[in-house]
């Protein structure tokens, strides 16, 4: 039997590193007055969890815990931007460090963390809809979406988009350095063992490198256009 809440209409926006999931993300369901899943959120906040418990990123089943018992919160702001928080605290910018990605790139990696953020995640698919940026939401979390979307880009492209992002923020990045750690990244969310990040069968593939975000949004919204 179907549930009220699996009958709740799915966009699933997947890929790697740098490629502009959030953004879209975050724009679709604004134009669509849906909800948002940043599935990416919750690996950094087991990643920033663990380390301020002091556990080792390499304790597989200590981290699983953490995972299943995590007390996380997400309260959209007036601004329209999400507040995260970890244990009441508010950790928002904590978890957008480079740092903190390439943590949640190695806690990932686990399959017994990937178990436990599982359920949490399906939870989300709500009324009026929901946007799930990730990079296995169109091929495990929820495959029966009818519209998924896997964006792309060069490392190099990527890397040349979080410099800016870093620059805007007053700090200090080396190119060269950032290129190395997406590709780090990449190689990890790829060859992982569960769910690696691949492009569902039926998905859309986008190629943002020479893209607007505003170009993008329009060609995921003319998918939207075609099912809904």
């Amino acid at each position: 039997m179907t549930t009220a809440r699996e009958k709740a209409p799915i966009i699933t926006i997947d890929g790697p590193a740098g490629s502009g999931k959030g953004t879209i993300s975050q724009s679709v369901a604004t134009k669509l007055g849906w909800n948002l899943l940043d599935s990416g959120a919750l690996y950094r906040l087991v990643g920033l969890a663990a380390k301020l418990k002091g556990v080792a990123f390499d304790n597989e089943e200590e981290l699983s815990l953490i995972a299943a018992d995590i007390d996380v919160n997400f309260v959209p702001g007036d601004s329209g931007i999400v507040d995260i928080f970890l244990d009441n605290n508010l950790v928002s910018n904590d978890i957008r460090t480079e740092e903190a990605g390439a943590e949640a790139s190695r806690v990932a990696a686990i399959s017994g963390v990937r178990k436990a953020l599982l359920e949490r995640q399906r939870r989300f698919q709500t009324d009026p809809g929901l946007i799930a940026d990730g990079r296995d939401m169109g091929t495990v979390v929820f495959p029966d979406a009818k519209i998924k979307i896997f964006l792309t880009a060069s490392a190099e492209i990527r890397a040349e988009r979080r410099l800016n992002q870093l620059k805007q923020q007053g700090i200090n990045a080396n190119l060269r350095g950032l290129i190395r750690d997406i590709e780090e990244r990449d190689a990890r969310d790829t060859n992982r063992k569960d769910a690696p990040l691949v492009p569902a069968e039926d998905a859309i593939i986008i190629d943002t490198g020479a893209m607007s975000i505003d170009e993008v949004v329009n060609t995921v919204m003319e998918a939207v256009k075609k099912v809904y």
